[in-house]
C-alpha cells in the first residue's frame, strides 16, 4: 500500500520479528570487538566505585583508627583490628592511596578501550546497515519508487540510520552503566548497612515500572514524529528542487503555507512528546530526593543514638559512603528514563529501516532463469492489458510484432500509453497476469479488465529471463535524462558496465584529457566514438575542460539538448541489442535534431529500435509507425500509408506542418 507524501508508514508491516533484535544481529558480526568492549565497560564502572569505598576506609581506619571492618578489610586488602599510632595510620593511608591510584589507572585504560571498541562497532554497524539498505532500495522494483518519494527514503538512509548508530554508540553503554553501577552499589551498600541499603534501593523497581509505563505512552508519539518529519523533509525537498517553478509562478506564499502546516504538525507532535518526557523526569527527581532525605534522617539517627560500628550500626565512613554512592546510584537510574526515550526513537527508526529491508522486489529473476549469450532483438507484445495497481488500464489489448533490427516509431496523444508499453520490455513493470481486478474504465465500460497478455523477446516471455541479462541488452534514453554529478566523460562511460575508474585513468592522457587515448580499444576512444554518433562531440570539445568538464548536479550546467545527447551516447556505449528513445530529441533544436537524424541509421544499425517522438519528423523514416490512442493500437503502417489513411497520425502530421517546416515527401 503506498504511503502519502513519502511517509513510509506502511513499511513497518514488512518487519520480520522485533526490529531492535534485527539491529543487534548486525552487531553480532563484530562479536569479539563487542565482547571486549562490554567487558571493559563493566571494569570501568566497577573501578569508579572504588574511590568512595577508599574514602570510607580512610575515615574509619586511617583517620579514626577504629577497628571496624569495612569492605576492603573483608576482601583482605586491609588488615583487621584496631589501628594505633600515627605511623600505623599513615601506613594504612598509603595503602588506600595505592588502591585508589590503581583504580584510576584501571578506569582510564578500560574507559578508553570500552569507548573505542563500542563506538567503532557502532560505526561499523551504521556503515553496513546504510550500505545494505541503499543496495536493497536500489534493487526494489519501479512500482516502489512510483509510490514513495525521495525525501522519505533519504530520511531513512540518513536520519534513521544515524539515530540507530547514536543509540548503539551511547545508549548501549548507558545500559551497561545501569547494570554495573546499580549492581555494584547494591552489593557495597548492603555490606555496610542492609537497612539503609533497602531504603536506598527501594526506588529501583518503581523506576523500572514507571519506565515501562513511560514507554507505552511515548512510543506512539515517536512513531508519529518520525512520519511527520519524513513528510516535512519530502515537502522541503520538493520545494527546493522546484525553486524555478515556484519563482516562475510567484507561489512563494502558497508554498510557505504548505511548509508552515507541515512544520506546525511537527511542532505539535514534539510538544506533546516533550510534555510526557519532562513530566516523567520530574517525577524521577522527586522520588530520588525523597530517598536522599530518608537516608539522611535514618542513618543520622542511628549514628547519633548509638556508637558507630557497634551492634551492626552504620560507621561514620559508611555514612559518608552512602551519600557518595547515592548520587552515582540515581544518576544512571534517572538515565533509564532518557534511555527509554532514546530507545523509542531508535525503535521507530529501526522499524522503518528493517521495514524497507523486509520489502521484497515485485519483479525478480525466476528460478532457472533464461540467460542467453546474446539477444537478437525480436520483440512481440501479445494481447497486453496493463494498469498501475488498481487504476484504470493504461494499455488494452495491445498486440505488436517487431523483427530484430527493425525501427519502430510510436506516436499518439499524451497519455496514450507509449512510454508504459516500452517499459514492459525491460520489465520496469510486469504484466503479472494474476487476474487482479482493475478499476472500471469509463471508456470501455468493462469492469472485468485484468492485467494479461505477455511481452516476448526472441520468442521468450520476458518474465522467464534473468533480469540483468535482459536489461544488459536494452538501453533507454528518456525525455528528461538523469546525469550524475561528475564529468562529461564519466557520465558517458557510465553506460559501460565493464568500465572501472582505474581503467579510465590508465586510458586517459593526463596532459590532454579531451583527446582520445592512443590505444584503439581504450575507454576514452569508445566514449568519443559514441559521442560523435550522438552528435555530441562538437559541443563537448567546446566546453571549458572538454570531456573532463563537470556537469553539475543532475547536469544543470548543460542545456536540455546537451543532456539528451550525452544520454544517447551513454546508451550506445554498451552496444545494446534493443534501444528505446523516449522522446529523446524533444529538447534539441532543429539543427541538432537534423545532426542526430543524420546519424540515426548508424545509431540503430543492427539494433531493434523503438522511438517515441513528439516531432513526427524524427520517426518519418521508421520501418513501421504505431499510433496509440487511449491505450490501444489505433493505426499501424509506414509514414506514407498513415498520411494517406487520413486518421490520427495524419491529423498530428498536419498539425505540426502548420507550426513548423516539415520536409516534403520525396
Amino acid at each position: 500500500m503506498p504511503d502519502d507524501h513519502g511517509g513510509l508508514e506502511h513499511v513497518r508491516d514488512n518487519v520480520d520479528g522485533h526490529s531492535m533484535v534485527s539491529l543487534l544481529s548486525y552487531a553480532r558480526t563484530y562479536w569479539i570487538r563487542l565482547t571486549l568492549g562490554v567487558a571493559a565497560a563493566f571494569l570501568t564502572r566497577f573501578a569508579r566505585l572504588v574511590p568512595p569505598v577508599v574514602v570510607a576506609a580512610a575515615i574509619d581506619r586511617a583517620i579514626r583508627g577504629s577497628g571496624e571492618a569495612g569492605l576492603l578489610t573483608d576482601i583482605g586488602l586491609l588488615s583487621p583490628g584496631q589501628i594505633s599510632g600515627q605511623a600505623a595510620r599513615l601506613a594504612v593511608l598509603e595503602q588506600l592511596v595505592g588502591i585508589a591510584v590503581l583504580a584510576y589507572l584501571v578506569r582510564s585504560v578500560t574507559r578508553f578501550a570500552s569507548r573505542y571498541l563500542l563506538q567503532s562497532t557502532a560505526q561499523k554497524v551504521q556503515r553496513d546497515l546504510r550500505n545494505d539498505t541503499y543496495d536493497h532500495i536500489q534493487h526494489l522494483s519501479m512500482d516502489f519508487f512510483v509510490d514513495h518519494q525521495t525525501g522519505g527514503l533519504m530520511s531513512v538512509l540518513n536520519s534513521d540510520i544515524n539515530r540507530l548508530e547514536q543509540f548503539l554508540n551511547t545508549e548501549f553503554r548507558q545500559l551497561i552503566r545501569v547494570f554495573a553501577t546499580v549492581g555494584g552499589i547494591a552489593v557495597i551498600l548492603w555490606t555496610y548497612s542492609p537497612k539503609l541499603a533497602a531504603v536506598a534501593l527501594a526506588p529501583v523497581p518503581i523506576i523500572g515500572l514507571a519506565s515501562g509505563r513511560f514507554l507505552d505512552r511515548i512510543e506512539p508519539r515517536y512513531k508519529s514524529i518520525r512520519e511527520t518529519v519524513s513528510r516535512l523533509n519530502t515537502r522541503l525537498e520538493n520545494n527546493l528542487g522546484g525553486a524555478a517553478v515556484i519563482k516562475a509562478f510567484d507561489r512563494y506564499e502558497f508554498e510557505r503555507e504548505r511548509v508552515a502546516r507541515q512544520s506546525e504538525a511537527y511542532h505539535d507532535e514534539k510538544i506533546a512528546a516533550l510534555r510526557i518526557r519532562r513530566g516523567f523526569f520530574a517525577a524521577l527527581r522527586l522520588l530520588t530526593g525523597v530517598v536522599f532525605v530518608l537516608v539522611l534522617y535514618i542513618g543520622g539517627t542511628d549514628i547519633i543514638s548509638g556508637s558507630p560500628g557497634e551492634n551492626g550500626a552504620l560507621t561514620l565512613g559508611g555514612f559518608a559512603l552512602f551519600f557518595l554512592l547515592l548520587r552515582r546510584l540515581y544518576s544512571p537510574m534517572r538515565r533509564i528514563g532518557k534511555s527509554a526515550n532514546k530507545y523509542q526513537l531508535a525503535k521507530a527508526s529501526a522499524e522503518r529501516v528493517f521495514g524497507l529491508l523486509g520489502r521484497e522486489p515485485t519483479i525478480t529473476s525466476p528460478t532457472a532463469a533464461h540467460s542467453p549469450d546474446d539477444i537478437e532483438g525480436r520483440v512481440e507484445f501479445d494481447d497486453v492489458t496493463f494498469s498501475y495497481g488498481e487504476r484504470e488500464p493504461v494499455l488494452q489489448d495491445v498486440s505488436l510484432a517487431v523483427d530484430a533490427g527493425d525501427t519502430v516509431g510510436l506516436a499518439g496523444p499524451t497519455g496514450a500509453g507509449k512510454s508504459t508499453l516500452l517499459k514492459l520490455i525491460a520489465r520496469f513493470h510486469d504484466v503479472d497476469g494474476s487476474g487482479a481486478p482493475v478499476r472500471q474504465s469509463e471508456s470501455s465500460g468493462d469492469s472485468d479488465d485484468v492485467d494479461e497478455g505477455s511481452v516476448q523477446v526472441d520468442g521468450t516471455d520476458v518474465r522467464e529471463y534473468d533480469l540483468q541479462a535482459l536489461r544488459d541488452e536494452i538501453a533507454i534514453v528518456e525525455q528528461d535524462p538523469y546525469l550524475f554529478s561528475g564529468t562529461v566523460a564519466e557520465n558517458i562511460a557510465y553506460g559501460d558496465r565493464t568500465t572501472l575508474d582505474a581503467e579510465w585513468n590508465r586510458d586517459s592522457d593526463a596532459g590532454e584529457r579531451d583527446s582520445p587515448a592512443p590505444s584503439g580499444d581504450s575507454t576514452r576512444e569508445r566514449v568519443v566514438s559514441v559521442a560523435k554518433a550522438a552528435a555530441a562531440d562538437r559541443f563537448i570539445r567546446e566546453l571549458p575542460d572538454g570531456y573532463d568538464t563537470r556537469v553539475g548536479e543532475r547536469g544543470v550546467k548543460l542545456s536540455g539538448g546537451q543532456r539528451q545527447r550525452l544520454a544517447i551516447a551513454r546508451a550506445l556505449l554498451n552496444d545494446p541489442a534493443i534501444i528505446i528513445f523516449d522522446e529523446a530529441t524533444s529538447d534539441v533544436d532543429t539543427e541538432t535534431e537534423e545532426l542526430i537524424q543524420e546519424s540515426l541509421e548508424r545509431l540503430v544499425e543492427e539494433r531493434t529500435a523503438f522511438i517515441i517522438a513528439h516531432r513526427l519528423s524524427t520517426i518519418r523514416d521508421a520501418d513501421e509507425i504505431v499510433v496509440l490512442d487511449d491505450g490501444r493500437v489505433a493505426e499501424q503502417g509506414s509514414h506514407d500509408d498513415l498520411v494517406t489513411a487520413d486518421g490520427i497520425y495524419a491529423d498530428l502530421w498536419r498539425g505540426q506542418a502548420d507550426t513548423e517546416v516539415v520536409p516534403a515527401d520525396d
